[in-house]
């Protein structure tokens, strides 16, 4: 669904951020979240689920995203934290350092998914598929994925020959051929199933 311009970031008066992470899925790489504020006096067209739209669309919205947000900050939490403390604390924690890291101190914070991460500088609620509904969701999603994707390419040229730059490192059938063929390299998530299985050997 594509979403007409939002006023919504600013209710009544008070600020809003939205919150979004991208990457828990993969085999590989950092988990990535993103935190906006957006500016209700420079309205975005065609915000909507970052992966909804295509690469093309996500590159120029995320562009305008942070030239017309009042505030925005990308943040992530690193393969090692992943691994030390799993996937779902991880995306928390990623995003947490998102809304903690905005140079303008929301008054609430809206979260997509059905969790809330903890030490948040503001009261916050969770927003189910909240990336398709409300604007500032969807513009954190669309900073984080594009700022996911280029970290996982680049991965690509020092990692050849896993496809990351076609797969960003989900568990695809080229990479779990690769895995298998040229072994586990530094960014690749040694808690996952298919990873781990492979170091057990």
């Amino acid at each position: 669904m594509i979403m007409e311009p939002f006023v919504s970031d600013v209710y009544d008066g008070h600020m809003f951020a939205g919150v979004d992470e991208v990457g828990r899925g993969p085999l590989a790489g950092n988990v990535v979240a993103a935190a906006v504020i957006l500016d209700p006096n420079k309205p975005i067209l065609g915000l909507a689920d970052s992966k909804k739209l295509s690469e093309k669309k996500r590159l120029a919205l995320a562009e305008e995203i942070k030239e017309k947000a009042l505030s925005y900050c990308i943040s992530f939490a690193s393969v090692a934290e992943i691994d030390e403390i799993n996937i779902l604390h991880a995306s928390m924690l990623a995003m947490t350092r998102a809304v903690n890291g905005l140079s303008i101190t929301p008054e609430h914070a809206l979260i997509d998914g059905n969790r809330l991460p903890l030490n948040l500088p503001c009261s916050a609620e969770t927003v189910v598929k909240g990336d398709a509904r409300e604007a500032s969701i969807s513009a954190a999603s669309i900073l984080a994925k594009v700022h996911r994707d280029a970290e996982i390419v680049a991965a690509a040229e020092v990692y050849p020959g896993y496809g990351f730059e076609k797969h960003k490192g989900y568990p695809t059938a080229q990479h779990l051929q690769a895995l298998e063929t040229l072994g586990v390299t530094p960014i690749h998530r040694n808690s996952f199933s298919p990873v781990k299985k492979i170091l057990q050997r």
